[in-house]
């Protein structure tokens, strides 16, 4: 069922739903991003979703359907797994008999009709064509039945559960064991687990009060509260998790650290697991890594232009040392994976030691830092360099040790990617110098550094403004608006001859089924590569102000500047880029 462009273009003309120049326009962008015509006249507010929709259901002859406002039946919707529906927006809504409606948005996506048709047999699938907030207000209604499904587990469950008091008593470890393995609490925990996978969290916290437990996730970087259990399912989950976690189950005093793996046909996580003692009981806190994802390439993270072309050219170099510094949580290793998928050929030998390892990748020998038994970052590093390497990865420098063999392996002709916490990329190297590094090591083996946040990504559909004096007057307090400017006229986002005020930004639409209008998250970047007059100042120890002072003559691009950049691109908004770099 594919869309035939010419007679879209006649109906879009004939309906008076575009001019011939904007559909000119149109169409060039369309082949130059590879994107579909009526999804790039949607994204540039040329015409409404629902017209373009209609459309192309009229020329395939398929019905069309707007959900936005429908309540699907929990059953009918549960014909189609939550996460089949999210990758490929498609929704069963309505059953009659044996035949099954589906919405869809990609009348091409034959294979999903055939996917479900193999696992419901006994049904008709007839599809329908549906808008992205339709589909938006559907996926919303998967939550509101998971949080049903829930609510009845603790109705049922939770008064079976029983209060365990903490001690360290062979009857009281005994008891634990049994409560872990009772079916309330299993229920449970395995309900808490497919709800954050559904929601996408990268974060599981579980906190005890003196009243409640309180269930957080963290999506998107941002944390919510999702769920407040009974206080007395406290010590069951606990001990539930310790007993997936091969944790000891009788301490209570100290932090315990451990992991497990989850799997289904639909999904496989590893899941790393903190327990801390806290003043109400235990705090848990689970950090949920996908395994088999399809690792990111530099341009998917957010990086293009002549800065991508900057960080391509230093990892063609044969030694040296790339660091990718930002807080906990900032993507750091996400974007460390991606250079190593550049890097991953058959004629190089790649070693690497992390904690933990969060991707597998194929050809690459890589290694688990475990401090109980002495196999630290330095150990790691120390015996990587024996195995007869071309690229090394660490997945941190923390200390003095490994940061010294780091430098050393990289003098000795190997390149060397590792992360650091510094805020910004100028950053790095003082502190390099704090975990007394010879400077003049540093200018020799560092080749480029890079700084970078997460921003949350638009998801549907957004809204052009352009901002008052007054809103630029506030902006220009944060960043240089000219540079701003300049930055767009070089990446053609804006007119050559256009002035800061014509600078336009977005906001997101609110609608049903989405809370905020993001979904999904992109990368802010400072693109920091070790010129000859930055070498003679790392010798000179100057300070990260001085570095970056020089490094912004030279070109650089600031992390507020490129946040700004890409929301003047449509890709986030301005209180969304402020709120990260404030942080």
């Amino acid at each position: 069922m594919k869309i035939d462009q010419e007679r879209l273009k006649k109906f879009l003309l004939d309906a008076n739903l575009v001019t011939k120049s904007q559909l000119d326009r149109a169409l060039e962008k369309s082949e130059k991003t590879n994107q579909k015509l009526g999804r790039i006249l949607v994204s540039d507010g040329l015409a409404k979703e629902e017209d373009i929709v209609k459309l192309e259901a009229y020329i395939l002859g398929i019905p069309f359907i707007n959900i936005e406002k429908e309540n699907i039946a929990p059953d009918i919707l549960k014909i189609i797994p939550e996460p089949i529906a999210r990758a490929h927006n498609i929704i069963a809504f309505r059953k009659n008999e044996n035949n099954l409606e589906v919405a869809m948005i990609d009348p091409e996506d034959l294979r999903t009709i055939e996917f479900i048709k193999k696992t419901n047999t006994s049904l008709s699938i007839l599809p329908r064509l549906t808008t992205q907030e339709s589909i938006k207000n559907a996926l919303y209604q998967y939550q509101k039945t998971l949080e049903i499904e829930f609510g009845e587990i603790i109705k049922q469950d939770s008064s079976e559960i029983k209060h365990i008091k903490e001690d360290d008593s062979f009857e009281a470890r005994e008891e634990l064991q049994k409560v872990a393995e009772e079916i309330p609490v299993i229920k449970i925990v395995d309900t808490l687990l497919k709800h954050a996978i559904l929601q996408r969290a990268s974060d599981v916290h579980v906190e005890p009060l003196e009243k409640e437990v309180v269930v957080r996730y963290r999506i998107d970087g941002i944390l919510r509260d999702v769920m407040s259990l009974p206080a007395t399912a406290s010590s069951g989950i606990v001990a539930r998790i310790k007993v997936l976690s091969n944790l000891k189950l009788d301490e209570h005093r100290l932090p315990q650290d451990g992991r497990f793996k989850i799997e289904t046909e639909d999904y496989k996580y590893s899941v790393r697991v903190s327990i801390l003692p806290i003043f109400n009981g235990e705090k848990i806190v689970m950090r949920m890594l996908a395994e088999g994802n399809k690792i990111n390439t530099l341009e998917s993270l957010g990086l293009s232009g002549h800065f991508l072309e900057i960080v391509k050219e230093n990892l063609l170099r044969p030694s040296g040392m790339i660091l990718v510094t930002g807080p906990t949580g900032s993507g750091k290793t996400t974007t460390l994976y991606s250079m190593m998928e550049i890097l991953n050929t058959p004629d190089v030998n790649i070693s690497t030691i992390e904690d933990p390892i969060e991707y597998r990748m194929p050809r690459v020998n890589q290694t688990q830092a475990n401090s109980k038994i002495g196999l630290t970052f330095s150990a790691g590093l120390r015996s990587l360099v024996r195995q007869d390497p071309d690229i090394i990865m660490v997945g941190e420098i923390r200390d003095n040790e490994t940061a010294s063999l780091a430098i050393n392996a990289a003098l000795t002709g190997h390149q060397v990617l590792s992360t650091l916490h510094t805020t910004q990329a100028a950053g790095a190297i003082p502190r390099l110098i704090d975990m007394d590094c010879e400077p003049f090591l540093i200018s020799s083996t560092l080749n480029l550094v890079i700084a970078q946040r997460l921003v949350r990504k638009f998801s549907g559909e957004k809204e052009k403004y352009k901002p008052t004096p007054a809103e630029l007057k506030d902006i220009a307090k944060h960043c240089d608006l000219e540079r701003v400017l300049q930055f767009l006229k070089d990446e053609k986002s804006i007119d050559q001859k256009a002035d800061i005020k014509d600078i336009v930004f977005y906001k997101p639409k609110s609608s049903p089924g989405s809370t905020d209008g993001y979904r999904g998250r992109l990368g802010i970047f400072e693109i920091l590569p070790i010129t000859e007059s930055l070498k003679n100042l790392i010798i000179k120890k100057a300070n990260s102000d001085e570095i970056t002072a020089c490094a912004v003559k030279e070109g650089m691009r600031i992390m507020i500047e490129d946040g700004f950049v890409k929301a003047a691109q449509g890709l986030t908004s301005l209180e969304e880029v402020l709120r990260v770099i404030t942080e």
